[in-house]
């Protein structure tokens, strides 16, 4: 590790000692039940003194992400675990059988019950059903319908606190007509639960939140991580901790169920990893880049050429930390809408373990963070 902090380098450290930039980002994935994980990563993030400036989620992450920028710091992880304890209140945990097998019929009976009865807090069953509704109504649109989760925004989440105070919070959706997806930021945009609402609207269960005269719907549908809006909105040296709920690698599948949990996984981590990758090597070719204009003769650094490349590439650095949720054996496709209360205290377990891990390693990061260059890490990787 260097001797001495460069200039890029804010004051300011972690409880391990790990040097943090000047902003620090939080980006939460989508993954319905999974998200109890984003949790505990918060939860160990805040105990190691890692203060974050600016958090984002989709569909659960942002419910998780409103609730933490929404609140005084004091007051987060009581809000969070206040949630998370409702959500999951129809189903206390059982007795644990032995075995993957008696575990997986658990979780899957905790699934079905979601599915007849809904998740306290956040949504219940139509008492019609939609086949039944007038076309073109809301009622028309999805099969459980989301206004206990506005009235559960409401309780927990200060929204002038998070419109106005130090956390910028950024939730993405998609605009149903259109098809275009956006984020709705803090910085721009005067954020309430209709936009925290929208961006966990996943069709056909939950229906589409209209916000000035559009519809919206789960941003996860386009895009399951915030990372690229994140990333390309940076002003400084940026260390983000990406939370992904879905792991892209897994065995291959021995079975129905197998399947249909690994088609899950496929379908909302790839692009995750595909994105980070993306990102991470666009920027070391800009670092690229820049040495090589640093190396001109003097003559030609003043070149217009090379003063527009120069414009194109100057980027601050990126150091990406992935924390990605690897399921047990017994969870199975039904993963992200299992919300029992057994489960959700073993997510959440795993969130502080798979920080508490990261930073035995951290020194890795902070050499990155010293050096100013972009790099991603999966810490927890075995």
């Amino acid at each position: 590790m260097a001797d001495a902090e460069p200039r890029h380098i804010a004051r300011k450290r972690a409880a391990t000692g790990l040097p943090l930039p000047d902003n620090v980002a939080l980006v939460l994935q989508g993954g319905g039940a999974l998200g109890s994980f984003q949790v505990g990563v918060y939860e160990a993030l805040d105990a190691a003194r890692i203060e974050v400036d600016w958090v984002a989620g989709i569909s659960i992450g942002a419910i998780n992400a409103a609730i933490i920028a929404g609140n005084p710091c004091e007051r987060r992880m009581e809000r969070l675990h206040k949630f998370w304890d409702r959500a999951t209140g129809l189903m206390p945990s059982f007795p644990l059988l032995t075995g993957d097998f008696g575990r997986e019929m658990l979780h899957e009976m905790s699934a079905a019950a979601v599915g007849l009865f809904g998740v306290p807090g956040m949504f219940r069953p139509r008492f019609l059903s939609p086949f039944l509704a007038p076309s073109g109504s809301i009622d028309a649109m999805s099969f459980y319908e989301s206004g206990p989760l506005a009235e559960t925004l409401d309780e927990l989440v200060d929204w002038d606190l998070l419109n106005d105070g130090p956390m910028r919070l950024s939730v993405g959706a998609v605009e149903v007509e259109s098809g275009n997806f956006r984020f709705f930021d803090s910085k721009t945009t005067r954020i309430d639960k209709r936009h925290i609402m929208a961006s966990g609207a996943l069709p056909p269960g939950l229906p589409p939140v209209e916000i000035d005269g559009k519809l919206w719907w789960d941003g996860g549908i386009v895009s399951n991580t915030p990372l690229s809006y994140i990333v390309d909105n940076q002003d400084s040296d940026l260390l983000v901790f990406q939370v992904d709920l879905f792991s892209a690698a897994h065995d291959r599948p021995k079975n129905i169920m197998d399947v249909m949990s690994r088609q899950k996984e496929i379908q909302f981590s790839s692009r995750t990893r595909q994105i980070s990758n993306m990102l991470v090597r666009q920027r070391r070719e800009h670092e690229m880049v820049a040495r090589l204009l640093d190396k001109l003769p003097p003559e030609l650094r003043d070149d217009p050429d090379a003063v527009k490349l120069r414009e194109l590439t100057r980027e601050s650095s990126l150091s990406l930390v992935q924390l990605i949720y690897r399921a047990n054996a017994w969870e199975g496709g039904s993963r992200d809408y299992e919300f029992s209360a057994r489960t959700m205290n073993e997510h959440i377990e795993a969130g502080r373990q798979a920080i508490a891990e990261t930073m035995t390693k951290s020194e890795v990061i902070a050499q990155n963070i010293y050096d100013g260059t972009s790099a991603a890490f999966d810490l927890t990787h075995r």
